[in-house]
């Protein structure tokens, strides 16, 4: 089930300068055929995506090659980030050439199995518990063994800038979806397997990751067993989950360490509401779906009982305001950085799109601008003939590589939310009406 706040819980500030929602409310029969469009891109894009086995290809997984795998190459830094980054930048796709097979990752595992859940709540069908905990199932088979508990990682070597992972190390940002996915099956089915699941993965957050920053009331946790980087989103949804996991079983010490990840990140926010992506300085530059997954975690953090709510929710409203004025515009498209136009990627949308279904506390026009940003992407970002979405639209071409988990994961998630709270606005308005 959606988080939502606890009672008593409000996010009310005073709304920052900088933007003032330019939404109206369309008739009725405009956004009933909005849903309709909507939910012909949700069919199309679930039967894609469930006839090749949830597997595809992704930017970041270059380092498959079986190519560059038997070459010298597959031992050097800078070769791997190069090949890495060319495999992600190119226009066209260079993994047949290259012979970079498709494989099922476990975040996107983790996304589509919330797409799932929130269509069983939408649809309360046979159908629809099967197919969510069929998902569910996989993404339990796909944990990572050897660890103080559940993880869970990514299906390809990984270079960047900070360390590199090696297929099958785990990984803070695939297992934060997981037990999020978790968390939410425990309330839906009542099922105490996923609760033990989801606390399983805390004990991995707990023993492995790194603390690469600790004081009494703060906490960064590192992105892998296997490195100290400082990576704000990342540290944050090791925060999210906890405090999810803790609304579970009650367990204040998860509660306590949330908040003081919580803290780390909020008291590092920039004085025009945005975030860095991480602490180093050449991890200086601030993007759309990353302050996405920041502001997502935040808000799910105090909806599941974070009671230092005065604390944390002018620093969410500045961090709303700010993302929301510069990440976007007017039609729904969104900007990857803040300073430039281009590109416009699928992934910002999806992660866009959650965020603000997430947020709507903060800004009751936030649902009808998700649908904005969803039309937009539908309309520019999607192949109409087999339904899946371009990776990104540049400014003079369209890259149209159907990734896996960065695309197709991504936008399934978000339109079955959008689709769920469609349907519960609708519900609503209809009981006002009746009474």
């Amino acid at each position: 089930m959606t988080l939502t706040p606890s009672p008593g819980l409000s996010f009310s500030t005073p709304v920052a300068k900088g933007w003032v929602p330019e939404l109206s409310h369309p008739p009725d029969h405009q956004r009933l055929a909005s849903m309709d469009e909507l939910e012909r891109a949700y069919e199309s894009l679930a039967a894609w995506c469930r006839a090749r086995g949830y597997a595809g290809s992704d930017p970041f997984d270059g380092l498959n090659s079986e190519l560059f795998q038997a070459t010298p190459l597959r031992h050097s830094r800078a070769a791997r980030l190069v090949w890495t980054q060319v495999f992600k930048r190119s226009p066209v796709n260079l993994r047949g050439l290259a012979r970079v097979p498709v494989g099922r990752n476990a975040k996107g595992t983790a996304l589509f199995a919330l797409a799932a859940l929130a269509r069983f709540r939408m649809l309360r069908t046979e159908a629809a518990e099967r197919e969510a905990r069929s998902l569910l199932d996989d993404l339990w088979n796909e944990r990572l063994e050897g660890w103080s508990g559940a993880a869970w990682g990514y299906n390809f070597d990984w270079q960047s800038r900070s360390f590199y992972a090696p297929r099958g190390t785990p990984v803070i940002v695939p297992t934060a979806f997981a037990v999020r996915a978790l968390c939410e099956a425990a309330r839906i089915f009542k099922d105490e397997r996923y609760v033990r699941a989801s606390r399983s993965a805390c004990e991995f957050i707990l023993r492995d990751l790194h603390r690469s920053i600790e004081t009494d009331d703060e906490v960064c946790f590192s992105y892998s067993p296997i490195d100290r980087t400082r990576v704000f989103n990342a540290s944050l949804l090791a925060g999210e989950a906890l405090a999810s996991v803790s609304s579970l079983t009650g367990e204040e010490t998860l509660r306590r360490l949330a908040l003081r990840a919580a803290r780390y990140v909020t008291r590092r926010q920039r004085a025009d509401g945005s975030w860095a992506y991480g602490a180093e300085e050449y991890q200086s530059w601030a993007d759309n779906f990353h302050t996405a997954f920041v502001l997502t975690s935040l808000a799910r953090m105090m909806a599941a009982g974070m009671a230092e709510t005065a604390e944390l929710a002018p620093v969410l409203r500045r961090g709303y305001d700010f993302w929301r004025a510069h990440f976007f515009l007017a039609d729904g498209r969104p900007k990857y950085y803040y300073n430039k136009s281009y590109p416009a990627c699928a992934h910002s949308v999806g992660a866009g799109v959650i965020a603000c279904l997430e947020l709507q506390e903060i800004d009751s026009a936030a649902p009808e601008f998700a649908e904005k940003i969803a039309r937009w992407a539908i309309r520019n970002l999607r192949d109409h003939r087999q339904g899946f979405f371009y990776y990104q639209r540049r400014r003079f071409y369209t890259v149209r590589t159907p990734y896996m988990r960065w695309s197709q994961a991504w936008m399934l998630y978000a339109l079955a939310r959008l689709l769920e709270e469609s349907k519960k606005s609708q519900a609503h308005g209809n009981a006002e009406t009746r009474a």
